[in-house]
């Protein structure tokens, strides 16, 4: 009996320090690295931007009145001249059918007055009467007619039907936007540019612009600067222009835009992304090295001049692998896979 208990503590003491091995032997940290070297460092500023419309119309009824019939929806396509709401126009027909009445009366008491002034027994005054009436007529009914063509809202200009902000069933008030047309055949991407930067962007500045949301890349044209800074910022808004040919690119997506003004350089100095140097405790600064078994250390360093997203640093040597990603995960020893 003893015996089997001991066997039975032996196997379990056995267990135990093989989950322990297991648990020491943990599954190596991935990050991303570089290697440090004095060739070619890109100096181009990154900023986020946001995608806009080239240009928004809104698109109003002249007149106050329940829409009838709403015929289009966020986000359709539409082309110049396209019906796009109806009004009730039972008070418009009503009204032009009372100017039609009164433009015929008009025109039945002309034909007969005139009869009289042909013959020379009609005083002047009296047919210059008749004709003013029958060209106030005249105008009633051009006024009715169009307020009945008023009733019909049709597109100014092709586009992108944007935010719709009147419904059918609800009343439109005279110049109050019914739906906003956007033309997105080129959009813009606008940027806010520190003060300190603005001077070294141009009309033709080239432009890389990525936008995560649909995975496109893009080459940015010509840049608008506006001359007036925020007040609170200090920054300049910019704003590019991107051809948008398959209309993917959509107001109010977010887009990563590279100025490339800088190019790249050969540079004599070891250089670092700015982001893989952190800070110590003690206020010194480091890097994570990566040595040849793929252990993670840390190395001191200390740094000089920055030239765009890089930092020259010294304290490493050409040739020796940094990371720069996931460096959160990391502690002394910590083993890695890249």
């Amino acid at each position: 009996m003893k015996k089997s208990i001991i066997l039975m503590l032996a196997a379990v003491l056995a267990c135990g320090c093989g989950q322990k091995k297991a648990q020491d032997e943990k599954a190596p940290t991935r990050v991303k690295t570089q290697l440090v070297s004095s060739g070619k460092v890109d100096y181009a500023q990154t900023y986020v931007g946001i995608v806009e419309e080239r240009e928004a119309t809104a698109v109003s009824f002249t007149g106050m009145g329940v829409v009838k019939r709403m015929l289009v929806n966020e986000g359709q396509a539409v082309s110049r001249g396209q019906l796009i709401a109806e009004m009730d126009d039972t008070q418009a027909r009503n009204l032009l059918a009372g100017a039609e009445a009164a433009m015929t009366q008009a025109n039945d008491a002309l034909g007969r007055y005139k009869m009289l002034h042909d013959a020379g027994s009609l005083p002047e005054v009296q047919w210059v009467e008749i004709q003013s009436k029958v060209a106030q007529a005249k105008s009633q009914l051009e006024v009715a007619k169009k307020n009945l063509r008023d009733c019909r809202l049709v597109a100014p200009v092709g586009g992108i039907i944007g935010h719709k902000q009147v419904g059918a069933g609800e009343t439109a008030l005279p110049s109050q936007a019914v739906v906003s047309i956007l033309d997105i055949s080129t959009v813009k991407v606008r940027v806010a540019v520190p003060e300190a930067e603005i001077g070294s962007i141009h009309a033709n500045t080239p432009t890389s612009i990525q936008v995560e949301a649909i995975g496109g890349s893009y080459q940015g044209g010509r840049i608008e600067k506006s001359v007036q800074a925020d007040a609170l910022t200090h920054s300049y808004d910019i704003r590019i222009n991107v051809p948008n040919s398959g209309r993917r690119l959509l107001p109010g997506m977010v887009a990563n835009v590279r100025f490339l003004a800088g190019g790249s350089q050969t540079v004599g100095r070891m250089m670092v992304p700015v982001t893989s140097v952190q800070k110590k405790s003690d206020g010194g600064l480091f890097v994570w090295t990566i040595d040849e078994k793929n252990t993670a250390h840390r190395t001191s360093v200390t740094t000089g001049a920055t030239q765009g997203n890089y930092v020259v640093v010294v304290g490493l040597d050409s040739g020796q692998r940094i990371v720069t990603e996931g460096y959160q995960k990391l502690s002394e020893g910590t083993r890695v896979v890249f």
